[in-house]
């Protein structure tokens, strides 16, 4: 049964990467746009998130065609992400610019290397994040991430971006290996944080609306004192990106370490002028402003 989704899947992939990026994308636009029409789920939950965020700001006929463009935008990223899994380093320079790069340039001779921590998002080609070119040459890329539930199509995710040289660590199962990376100094580590984050994650605010956030960024900031970034795949043009490194959050005042609580609020802030730069950019398709689970109480048997 596995085979059955494994070879179509594989051969799907080969198929996108033998083709031109440019037609790639164009492809995975006419795609999102065939999901928006026959996935009536998402849609919902697309118009009802951006309602929430720009309600008051954008006519609903203006949130309509902003949830369009999202689709075909989230078409345009999974299909790019595919062949720029198997473009080479020269490649992906012509089509990604980095910015803010610069600011890790002093750190050629710290010993033992510093490590850095990267809050990022689903924004544009996400998968790129891992193709990030003209970090310090100590640098070691790493990631966590979550295994599909398909074990076929997560050997084959697993297999398309072992090609990018970053390293990744499944959160539930490589929690040892992650803190043996980090002890070893160097390691640049993304942690994604724009998601539901359960009932354990922080209760925060978004767009004005309280969402569960994942406090892992400053947590991990914070346990290994190392700077805390923002960074944000900004989409330029079809098939263009630029990736911007921004300017550490503070994660300590006045000597001591900040609550993670304040650090993710300033994270979030961050997050949220990027989503307002070019909100079709953004992953609206997902429940982020998730209610908090009702506690059902136990009733006394014995009574």
């Amino acid at each position: 049964m596995e085979s059955l989704l494994y070879f179509p899947a594989r051969l799907l992939v080969w198929l996108a990467q033998l083709l031109p990026l440019g037609i790639v994308a164009r492809i995975g636009r006419l795609v999102g746009r065939l999901v928006y029409l026959v996935d009536a789920r998402h849609r919902r939950v697309a118009v009802k998130n951006l309602t929430g965020a720009f309600g008051e700001e954008k006519s609903e006929r203006e949130i309509q065609d902003l949830a369009k463009e999202n689709f075909r935008r989230i078409g345009e990223g999974f299909a790019c992400a595919i062949k720029t899994m198997s473009m080479s380093e020269a490649q992906i320079q012509n089509v990604l610019k980095m910015e803010g790069v610069d600011q890790f340039d002093d750190e050629m001779d710290a010993n033992p290397p510093q490590n850095r921590v990267f809050a990022i998002g689903h924004f544009g080609n996400f998968e790129i994040y891992a193709r990030s070119a003209g970090l310090p040459k100590h640098a070691r890329s790493a990631a966590t991430y979550r295994a599909l539930r398909q074990p076929s199509l997560n050997r084959l995710h697993g297999e398309l971006r072992s090609r990018s040289g970053c390293l990744f660590f499944e959160r539930r199962h490589d929690a040892r290996k992650l803190k043996e990376a980090m002890n070893q100094g160097g390691l640049y580590l993304g942690l994604l944080c724009d998601q539901h984050a359960g009932d354990r994650g922080l209760r925060l605010p978004f767009f004005g609306r309280e969402c569960s956030v994942s406090a892992a960024p400053a947590v991990f900031a914070l346990r290994y004192n190392c700077p805390l970034h923002v960074v944000i795949c900004h989409r330029e043009s079809m098939a263009r990106w630029r990736i911007h490194f921004q300017e550490p959050i503070p994660t300590h005042e006045n000597g001591k370490p900040r609550e993670s609580e304040a650090i993710m609020r300033d994270v979030n802030v961050k997050l949220e002028e990027a989503i307002r730069q070019d909100p079709a950019n953004w992953f609206w398709v997902h429940n982020r402003w998730k209610p908090r689970k009702k506690k059902v109480k136990k009733t006394d048997e014995s009574s």
